[in-house]
């Protein structure tokens, strides 16, 4: 069976995709030659960029089981990617098999992997839909009828808020979401970095041109600004393969030597009993 052929309805095969071209550099399958096209003209510039990938990805369990550790027992993952292990229920459900996680991505392959594999699944959902449209996600009752915003929620949203331009208001769109949120909830951001070698920013800014797949790269003062209304935890924004937080967590992922060319941060956010 050709790539083609495995693609559901909705997939223009020259048009990259974000989840696919993660997909790529995690070791993945689920992935056409145009996504390899612009990992590979990433690598050409940024050979760490695999290495940078895996550690996001590890970014992201550790915070979810951190939050898990901590009581939180919602998850709302947006931008959610295509299913990689081990995925945010069953780190959380390692902590406490109480967890609940929507899962949401507007990327038709992701719907499809996601209902393969979970369907049936008590305690989890997916759903398509764009992070741009809070007031649809937060309207949609496979959401409302799973999630229970009276109580402590951790929303992640890792590696997808450079995907969205400065025009599409990201910080707006965490601010629609952090409204539903009750004092105790979580926010869990990672971001490419504007701070990230000149020549990464060129040449992934050149592969996707006019693609979904083209990403915003922000400074850090900008991104610390995304936490409007959190309070930073652990060592607040700070490169993914740097953020640790308790002692149990998997060891730090060794980056080539010296500054990766591709620079992603991550933080976790706790919204304070007087938030208002």
């Amino acid at each position: 069976m050709s790539e083609l052929e495995r693609m559901p309805p909705g997939v223009n095969p020259v048009v990259p995709s974000s989840a696919r071209v993660y997909d790529y550099l995690l070791g993945g399958k689920d992935n056409l030659a145009v996504d390899r096209a612009v990992a590979d003209r990433l690598l050409a510039v940024a050979p760490d960029a695999r290495l940078v990938a895996r550690a996001n990805r590890m970014f992201l369990t550790r915070a979810v089981r951190h939050l898990a550790r901590q009581g939180i027992r919602q998850f709302l993952d947006l931008g959610t990617g295509i299913p990689t292990s081990p995925s945010v229920h069953e780190v959380a459900r390692e902590v406490s098999p109480a967890c609940r996680v929507v899962y949401v991505d507007y990327d038709p392959v992701v719907t499809m992997h996601a209902q393969v594999l979970l369907t049936g699944a008590p305690g989890i959902e997916s759903i398509r839909a764009d992070l741009r449209q809070p007031d649809v996600i937060l309207g949609d009752p496979h959401v409302t009828g799973l999630i229970d915003f009276d109580q402590p929620v951790a929303v992640l949203m890792v590696a997808c808020l450079h995907f969205v331009t400065d025009d599409e208001d990201p910080g707006g769109i965490v601010a629609a979401f952090r409204k539903w949120l009750a004092p105790g909830s979580h926010l869990v951001v990672s971001h490419a970095m504007a701070e990230s070698s000149p020549a990464a920013v060129a040449q992934l800014t050149r592969a996707t041109a006019g693609s979904p797949a083209r990403p915003t790269f922000r400074t850090h003062e900008q991104v610390l600004r995304l936490f409007d209304g959190f309070e930073l935890i652990g060592p607040g924004l700070v490169p993914v393969h740097e953020w640790t937080i308790g002692e149990a967590d998997e060891p730090v992922i060794p980056l080539l030597e010296g500054t990766p060319a591709l620079r992603v941060e991550g933080g976790v956010g706790r919204l304070p009993a007087d938030a208002g």
